[in-house]
């Protein structure tokens, strides 16, 4: 009981050896998660991504990802003082590769979701994912987000399929966006995003627009850099 309060408490305090990044995962459960291509994207990039974390949060796309009840907890992969008081080498990696087992089939799970409204919520998955790392926040470690979405976001103030996507439209809605507290605090992070439009059910010439859209309002949000694959 006394290590189970000692982690809840040390947050993403790590042991032994270098400290690495707060991280979140988000997995998109609506029609995004149809192709297999979008499950194996999950099983063969997240596991090099958790190994670069120390702690690491999740979320789920849903039609209402921010209220959604599909959730899975956070790991805490590194090791707490508790854990390793002697901040032995040996023990924080012990530790570290047991949790780390824990991250992906939590991700995989979040595939499953049960349908929550029409429509894919985006916005809110992000919202609630970068409320998770606020709390765990390091001003000196790194801080980065894994993607797992098409960014079709067709839900609430945000349609990406009726957007107007002129440069000044854009920018506006990315500014309403912001002015409505719609868009999360990403200050600093990096963001990388799998399955960027995989179905591309638009027209081909909105695909470079969708594209200057996604960076602009994750460019606004803070984010340091953004990688749209």
């Amino acid at each position: 009981m006394v290590g189970a309060v000692a982690l809840v408490l040390s947050g993403v305090v790590a042991c032994g050896t270098e400290s690495r990044a707060v991280c979140g995962v988000i997995v998109d459960s609506t029609s995004y998660a149809d192709p297999a291509t979008s499950r194996n994207d999950v099983t063969s990039k997240l596991p090099a991504f958790t190994r670069s974390c120390d702690w690491i949060a999740f979320a789920a796309v849903t039609g209402s990802s921010e209220s959604s009840t599909c959730r899975q907890d956070a790991v805490p992969i590194a090791a707490t003082p508790a854990e390793n008081p002697n901040d032995n080498p040996v023990v924080e990696e012990r530790v570290r590769e047991h949790r780390i087992t824990q991250v992906l089939p939590r991700a995989v799970q979040l595939f499953d979701c049960p349908t929550e409204g029409e429509g894919s919520d985006v916005l809110g998955a992000l919202r609630y994912l970068a409320k998770q790392l606020t709390a765990q926040r390091q001003p000196d470690r790194p801080h980065q987000i894994i993607v797992f979405s098409d960014l079709i976001n067709n839900r609430g103030d945000l349609d990406v399929n009726r957007l107007d996507l002129t440069e000044d439209a854009r920018r506006q809605k990315i500014r309403q966006l912001r002015e409505a507290r719609l868009l999360p605090d990403m200050t600093g992070y990096t963001v990388a995003v799998h399955g960027f439009l995989r179905k591309r059910t638009a027209s081909p010439d909105r695909f470079p627009l969708l594209e200057a859209f996604w960076r602009e309002a994750f460019e606004t949000a803070g984010a340091a850099t953004v990688d749209l694959l």
